[in-house]
């Protein structure tokens, strides 16, 4: 027998492992790889499981693990600072889709509290899909991303008392009074023991076992907690997963909590696996197959009604209407919690089998079917806009007031709402350089408009948009929006409306470099070398090398980095230096303590010394385009000095 559980595990994890491999690669979340998993090494399909029941409590430790980090990662204060969308957003959300999917349950011929139940399974979402996906693609933080997880955060929450009302839907009403006393006796107890735990108890133990450093007691303490609380509840009468998450919680304003956090990682991961591959066994491939009609158009009914619901949602807490489509598209599958409900439903009798199957199938399906849904999310919305929409439509309940922006030339233009571009934009006015901001996030947008700033509102994908920033005659535009596909195309765009803007482009990898350049990026800034780049610097400068010594090291390094993508960009210059990509021009401001003030150019000895030419001199606004050898150079001047990287970082210090 330990044998057989044993083989199962292995090809479990050979199967999960190869997934994970292949998924990773094509960047679907996992999860809905270890779902096909099941499906495929289920009893229904190939059958090479021969243990189900004994992977099913590997599935439910999974559960009470996740769980339990759920409950750790809850935070009150974070909670309240998002509440109008958690509470009202996500009350709106769970209510109507609830409802309206009960009203539909009941023309699938169910009575009305297993259509109650279906609505309740088919309002929860994936928080691990979606949350998966708006991290890859840089857009939690995004104004409809933090629509989509307040909403999750509140899916999450609510699952607890969706798991104290199940057994209320089971059918047995003779003795309600004595049920719901029974209810409130334990929900006080519960209540009153974690709020003592989380004060008094939990951080004391903690804080003892953690004075013995000993790493491998404080992993066990830990994981007794989590499962002797998650016992006692089951002792109550309450589910495991529900005892998990109190436990979690009891510890969640710890300091240790975050160690511990870190040391569960592992094992959720490999544990909650087995439940989605356990989920994935569950499914009746046969069923699917003879009530393939009916699947479908429940898969199509389900993603339509969440879409149309969360997007309504989104559209009543302000969103324009593209945030309106992607909020819709992030939430219309069906969740990963509602597995777990589903399960007791079944425990319950509240669902038979037959719609449980059904359950299976489309909760599957529409999970599977999420990334490629939000990967499309913003085409459609830009489809759809073409359309004669209503204003209130297209711009929300709550419309901007756009400031009148006066005809720039010459100035900055900022695209991004990330603290790199808040940023520059407070440089920019702290310098007196004229700029304007677009930010795609209406709360930014109004509190900086109130402080008086150059900003406007809009998605800068939308080429009306940059025009309204002038960014047909502005001299620099840097976009620092995260996402690469984004970023490419709003690269596109501007230099179709500016051949002779400098435009600066943050990206995440240096592998996106060459793509921008390809598109019209003057430079691009991958984020993960530039980080790597500034703590070397900072090792240099604690081994105590000299400053222009690592000045040269650096800018050497950037130049073998980036200066193969030099020959390859796709701009039309004109300058010499197309041709000579290892060569660039830098204005060097002449300050009061340098050793050149006072000095004509042939004294300086810039060329024979520091290998640097300098072509021209900016003195206050008079440019001197051939400065002679009798040229004095004086403080204030702008020098724009010709040479290799290296060698103008090493001669830096003499201005």
């Amino acid at each position: 027998m330990t044998s057989e559980i044993l083989k199962d595990v292995v090809i479990i994890f050979a199967l999960s492992t190869f997934v994970n491999f292949i998924f990773t690669k094509i960047r679907i979340p996992t999860l809905v790889g270890y779902l096909l998993t099941g499906i495929v090494a289920g009893p229904f399909l190939l059958g090479i499981i021969h243990s189900p029941h004994e992977i099913e409590l590997m599935a439910e430790l999974g559960v009470v693990i996740l769980m339990f980090t759920i409950g750790m990662e809850f935070s009150l204060k974070h909670l309240l600072k998002i509440r109008r969308i958690v509470f009202l957003g996500g009350f709106i959300q769970l209510t109507l889709t609830a409802l309206v999917t009960m009203v539909l349950a009941r023309s699938y011929n169910m009575e009305w509290k297993g259509a109650l139940f279906i609505g309740f399974l088919t309002a929860l979402s994936s928080t691990a899909v979606v949350l998966k996906i708006l991290q890859d693609r840089s857009e939690v933080t995004s104004n409809y991303g933090r629509t989509v997880v307040g909403i999750l955060i509140f899916q999450d929450i609510v699952l607890v008392p969706l798991l104290l009302f199940t057994p209320f839907l089971k059918g047995d009403t003779a003795n309600i009074g004595t049920d719901l006393f029974a209810l409130a006796i334990k929900t006080v107890f519960i209540v009153g023991f974690v709020y003592a735990g989380n004060k008094w108890f939990m951080p004391k133990v903690l804080h003892w076992i953690a004075m013995t450093k000993n790493q491998e007691l404080f992993l066990m303490s830990i994981l007794l907690i989590c499962l002797s609380v998650a016992l006692l509840t089951s002792e109550l009468g309450i589910t495991l997963a529900l005892g998990a998450f109190l436990a979690g919680l009891m510890i969640s304003e710890s300091p240790y909590s975050d160690n511990a956090f870190g040391n569960l990682i592992p094992f959720r991961d490999t544990f909650t696996s087995f439940f989605f591959v356990s989920i994935g066994m569950l499914l009746d491939v046969g069923f699917v197959y003879h009530n393939i009609g009916l699947v479908i158009l429940t898969v199509l009914l389900v993603i339509g009604i969440k879409l149309i619901v969360a997007g309504f949602t989104a559209f009543l807490m302000g969103h324009t209407f593209r945030g309106t489509i992607l909020v819709g598209i992030a939430l219309s599958q069906v969740g990963e919690f509602s597995f777990i409900l589903a399960k007791l439903g079944v425990s319950y009798q509240i669902l038979t089998n037959y719609y449980y199957q059904l359950f299976l199938a489309v909760a599957i399906i529409t999970m599977s079917f999420s990334p490629l849904l939000i990967q499309i999310g913003n085409p459609l919305a830009s489809l759809l806009l073409k359309l004669p929409l209503p204003g209130f439509l297209v711009n929300g309940l709550f419309p901007l007031h756009q400031i009148e922006i006066p005809v720039l030339n010459n100035h900055l233009v900022l695209i991004g709402k990330d603290s790199r571009a808040i940023n520059l934009s407070v440089m920019a006015k702290y310098n007196n350089i004229p700029y304007i901001s677009i930010v795609f996030d209406p709360a930014i947008v109004r509190k900086r408009q109130e402080k008086g700033e150059s900003i406007i509102y809009g998605d800068s994908v939308n080429e009306p948009i940059l025009q309204k920033a002038y960014v047909g005659s502005a001299k620099i535009v840097v976009i620092s929006v995260g996402d690469l596909i984004t970023s490419m195309a709003i690269t596109e765009k501007v230099r179709n409306l500016n051949k002779h803007a400098t435009i600066l482009v943050r990206t995440k990898h240096v592998e996106d470099i060459e793509e921008l350049y390809r598109l019209g990026a003057n430079q691009v800034i991958p984020e993960e070398f530039e980080t790597a780049i500034d703590l070397f610097e900072r090792v240099l400068t604690n081994f105590l090398l000299p400053e222009n010594e690592i000045d040269t090291t650096i800018a050497r390094i950037r130049d073998d980095h980036y200066g193969i993508f030099y020959e390859k960009k796709g701009d039309e210059r004109t300058s010499i230096l197309k041709e000579i990509p290892n060569i660039e021009i830098v204005a060097l401001r002449i300050n009061e303590q340098s050793i050149l003030t006072g000095k004509t150019l042939a004294e300086s000895q810039l060329r024979n010394r520091y290998g640097i030419t300098l072509v021209a001199l900016k003195r206050n606004d008079h440019l001197i385009d051939h400065p002679s050898s009798s040229t004095r150079l004086i403080t204030g001047d702008i020098a724009y000095v010709l040479g290799k990287p290296e060698q103008i970082a090493n001669a830096t210090n003499l201005f």
